[in-house]
């Protein structure tokens, strides 16, 4: 017998509720897989315009808001618009519907196949841009998906489910495509969610992407973000410090790809900083970030009451009252430790900015290594230079999957219409950052490829051709 019988029966009742979700969305995806790839590219469409149509999205921007306290409605109105657009436009005329490519050469064929059932963990920084990708990238594969959005998120995620529904049914499609948890939304029933389903894509909390790669199911799961950019003695600074103040206050830093320190090196500290401070940030005193910290870090833990606020909220709740706060698009902190006992070293989900000062290019590396050995390794590095030779560099010994050069760097990680990352809201960071994949996750994830191989020529080399060089060299 159980030693606690009412979680017994949360569980059960969660596996019940999560049964019914996944039964009807199997009957939907059966009838789905037969579509092809003209009705599959109008499905995708159908749900993109669902969130991109500009009332709709208003009103989804809004709600966000509203409901979940996080980031600010004209960013998430341009979020919504130019994830989903930047989205579709990698996927148009892209085949996932039976034979998507052919080597005659090598004897292979290959065929998309849908995932089936597929789990998807968003969260409630994003709790429409999220969603939508992760619904267009499933449907473009010929699955189902379930949604199990953050409670937050849930009213938001609802009223998109609903808009992307109603598009189904118009095309002929079955609503049950699209689905997501009812609320309550419980640990219990994501959990569930994500035994029973075929496939999980999972972004958000930490502790949720460890649930879902210890679920049994196939999963990809995001790792920390806590991204830092370097200025190089190079850069171009007003250029540096535009992009930076540009990323860093967008939708109040909810994105995890907004930067959390900057490293300037030594010989254009100064100047950088001033650059900074025209773009709007303000330096705080050493008092002024002792109680920043204080209320940032009340217990040790972030508190929820500054995540995704404006710089003069946080400033407020920190009763930090000098008069260019009021006006400030970010605050900064000097800083130069790392790890738990310097916690502004860490993700900050909110527009506040620590500042290292580092002597040359060999000690930015270490400080931004130092700074991902605590949080953050994996994801990415943003740089400011015009050296070739620092930015390759940074791809050859930093941990990072991405190098982001000369750009604003949360509109640069997830793909922007001027860079060649796929446009998406989850990033792989690889196994530094406990992943099990190291690109952005897009559409491609969410198939099964099957492979027929043909007989051809034998291809089959001599022992020689293979280790004579070898043997030569060795003398063995």
């Amino acid at each position: 017998m159980s030693a606690n019988p009412v979680q017994d029966l949360r569980a059960a009742e969660a596996s019940t509720v999560v049964a019914a979700l996944i039964a009807r969305a199997r009957t939907a995806q059966r009838e789905y897989e037969r579509c092809n790839q003209q009705q599959v590219d109008e499905a995708t469409l159908a749900a993109g315009w669902a969130i991109i149509e500009p009332s709709r999205n208003r009103e989804l921007a809004e709600m966000a808001v509203r409901e979940t306290g996080l980031g600010n409605v004209e960013d998430k109105f341009v979020k919504n618009h130019r994830k989903t657009l930047g989205l579709l436009r990698d996927l148009q005329g892209v085949r996932t519907v039976g034979v998507i490519s052919e080597d005659p050469a090598r004897g292979l064929l290959e065929i998309a196949r849908p995932a089936g059932v597929v789990a998807a963990i968003t969260p409630s920084t994003n709790p429409a841009a999220t969603p939508a990708n992760k619904i267009i990238n499933a449907l473009k594969g010929r699955n189902a998906i379930i949604l199990a959005p953050s409670p937050k998120g849930l009213g938001t995620c609802t009223a998109l489910v609903g808009y992307v529904r109603s598009a189904l049914e118009q095309l002929g499609l079955p609503p049950d495509l699209v689905q997501h948890l009812p609320a309550p939304v419980t640990k219990a029933t994501t959990h569930e969610l994500m035994r029973q389903a075929d496939l999980i894509v999972a972004t958000g909390s930490q502790s949720n992407v460890r649930a879902a790669y210890s679920s049994g199911t196939p999963a990809f799961g995001v790792g920390a973000g806590n991204a830092a950019s370097i200025i190089d003695v190079s850069a171009n600074l007003r250029d540096a410090a535009q992009a930076i103040a540009a990323s860093k206050c967008f939708d109040n830093a909810t994105s995890c790809s907004s930067e959390n320190s900057v490293v300037v090196l030594d010989a254009v500290y100064e100047q950088a900083l001033a650059a900074l401070e025209a773009a709007g940030g303000v330096m705080l005193d050493a008092d002024e970030k002792r109680r920043l910290q204080t209320t940032m870090w009340p217990q040790g833990k972030l508190s929820s009451t500054i995540i995704a606020q404006s710089a003069p909220r946080i400033a407020e709740l920190a009763q930090l009252s000098r008069p260019q706060l009021s006006g400030a698009r970010f605050l900064m902190v000097e800083e130069s430790g790392m790890g738990p006992d310097c916690p502004f070293s860490g993700e900050k989900l909110s527009p506040v900015l620590a500042v290292y000062r580092a002597r040359d290019f060999d000690d930015a590396c270490r400080i931004v290594g130092e700074i991902y050995s605590y949080q953050g390794a994996g994801h990415s590095v943003g740089i400011h230079s015009a050296s070739d030779e620092n930015i390759l560099r940074l791809g050859l010994e930093l941990p990072v999957c991405r190098v982001i050069v000369n750009q604003a760097h949360c509109f640069a990680t997830g793909g922007s219409f001027d860079n060649g990352l796929p446009f998406s809201l989850s990033m792989g960071c690889g196994t530094w950052g406990g992943n099990s994949f190291s690109e952005n996750l897009d559409y491609r994830h969410y198939l099964n490829i099957t492979r027929i191989a043909r007989r051809i020529a034998p291809r089959e080399p001599s022992v020689d051709e293979i280790f004579g060089d070898y043997l030569a060299r060795h003398d063995r």
